[in-house]
């Protein structure tokens, strides 16, 4: 579904990403995490086609990544719900299907499918309220039925859950697993979080500090469907483990070559 190959980027004489090589099978939820800095966003960016590597190639779906984008392949997740204030939460949940009426050959979600996801996501008596209205965790909700409702083949999301306290964000892990093993999109995480990385993904991509590159990814074999139980599990605690090694080891700048 997604393939770069030696993909580098540099921001002027910074080198934001080196060389490197990622493939992401079809229907794969793939996390990407490392230290602060280390370009996750930026690779995001490039996957999504919104911004061009300075070297390499991204290859999505047998396409461009700009070919991809303006097929509208993706789905974008933010950190912040974006959500426009005037539009009630069943308005700015179904906007994507609305916007691009007439423009994909994919079939959109209808009305009730979008009502239907929203009851799935707990927010079946606030269809008509205003944003303003909600949490912090029920807004991001609100933009995860967006992004899915598109059915968009490709969700891209970046940190989505940073701004909510421990709780929420623990809800929201398994409400967005339902929703993916429901609509079985091809997912690239982006988390600081190391337990989110491991519940959440078949693989998790571990990135070292700048220049940005991949330093290992590791196979996360936990049965699916992933259940809150899991945390307390041998395998999972391993996982975590692990990743956190590897991250540490991998906070460390690469020295400079002179």
């Amino acid at each position: 579904m997604i393939e770069l190959r030696a993909v580098g980027h540099r921001f002027g004489a910074v080198t934001a990403l080196a060389e490197l090589d990622l493939h992401v099978a079809p229907g794969e939820l793939l996390s990407v995490i490392g230290p602060s800095g280390c370009g996750k966003s930026t690779l995001l960016r490039i996957i999504g086609g919104l911004t061009t590597p300075s070297q390499g190639q991204v290859v999505v779906n047998g396409a461009t990544a700009d070919t991809a984008r303006a097929t509208k392949q993706f789905g974008l997740v933010p950190q912040t719900p974006a959500l426009l204030p005037w539009k009630t939460v069943r308005q700015n949940a179904a906007l994507l299907t609305q916007v691009n009426r007439g423009v994909e050959r994919r079939p959109v979600a209808s009305d009730a499918a979008v009502d239907a996801m929203l009851a799935e996501v707990g927010l079946v008596e606030f269809l008509d309220a205003y944003p303003r209205q909600l949490s912090g965790g029920m807004q991001q909700r609100v933009a995860l039925v967006r992004a899915f409702a598109l059915g968009a083949p490709i969700l891209l999301m970046d940190e989505p859950f940073a701004a909510l306290d421990e709780i929420v964000r623990s809800e929201m892990r398994y409400l967005l697993l339902r929703l993916w093993q429901q609509h079985a999109a091809t997912v690239v995480f982006v988390t600081h979080s190391i337990p989110e990385a491991v519940m959440l993904s078949d693989r998790v991509a571990v990135m070292a500090a700048r220049p940005g590159r991949i330093v290992s990814i590791e196979t996360i074999d936990l049965a699916r469907p992933r259940h809150p139980d899991m945390e307390d599990s041998t395998q999972f605690l391993v996982h975590v483990a692990t990743i956190r090694r590897l991250l540490a080891a991998a906070a460390t700048p690469a020295p400079v070559r002179s």
